[in-house]
């Protein structure tokens, strides 16, 4: 996973605007990597300006619309410039429940990642999925939170339906939307100076 992030930090885009967040496009090659080892994942390219420091990329999970606490994944790490945040889902094996979900974030001098193991995703895997992210680039400002990425697993025989655009601008507003599903995920960023 390390040297995962190490290639996709090389891709960052250097002429973009400061302050600014976006959805990596990855080549077939890094698509082809990705999909071998995970069930999702989710590539973002930073630009900031001197002044920030760092970057905290956190994991929320919800049951029902409910946030479980115990269960939240978060890294900091120290930014310069440009970067990338991924985020993955393993693949789970036939005789566990087990995930494991990945936060890493790379830039020009390295980078840092975090795994952790949900032991409670309890027949996640015969459940309907659904996963998406912000569409454009987001500016961001220092302090305020930035939702990415999400995905939501599901047990209705109704079917299920992602997340609406708008709950990647207000996930506050949309808190009705994380009640659709049996789990859902929630990945963000906070910047700080």
């Amino acid at each position: 996973m390390i040297l995962l992030l190490f290639i996709l930090a090389a891709c960052t885009d250097k002429g973009s605007q400061s302050n600014t967040i976006t959805v990596a496009d990855l080549s077939d090659r890094e698509d082809v990597i990705l999909s071998t080892i995970t069930d999702q994942a989710f590539v973002f390219d930073f630009n900031v300006d001197s002044e920030y420091e760092e970057v905290t990329v956190k994991m929320e999970k919800y049951e029902f619309g409910q946030l479980v606490e115990q269960s939240r994944n978060e890294l900091t790490a120290m930014v310069e410039e440009t970067g990338s945040i991924v985020f993955s889902a393993s693949k789970t094996s036939d005789e566990s429940n087990e995930k494991n979900f990945y936060i890493g974030v790379g830039g020009k001098r390295g980078s840092v990642s975090n795994m952790k193991a949900d032991k409670e995703m309890v027949d996640v895997k015969n459940m309907s999925s659904v996963w998406g992210n912000f569409s454009e680039s987001k500016t961001f400002e220092e302090g305020k939170e930035i939702v990415l990425a999400s995905i939501g697993y599901s047990s209705s025989e109704s079917g299920v339906s992602s997340f609406n655009n708008d709950f990647y601008d207000n996930m506050e507003a949309h808190m009705d939307e994380l009640e659709e599903f049996d789990i859902a995920l929630v990945l963000k960023a906070e910047f700080a100076k």
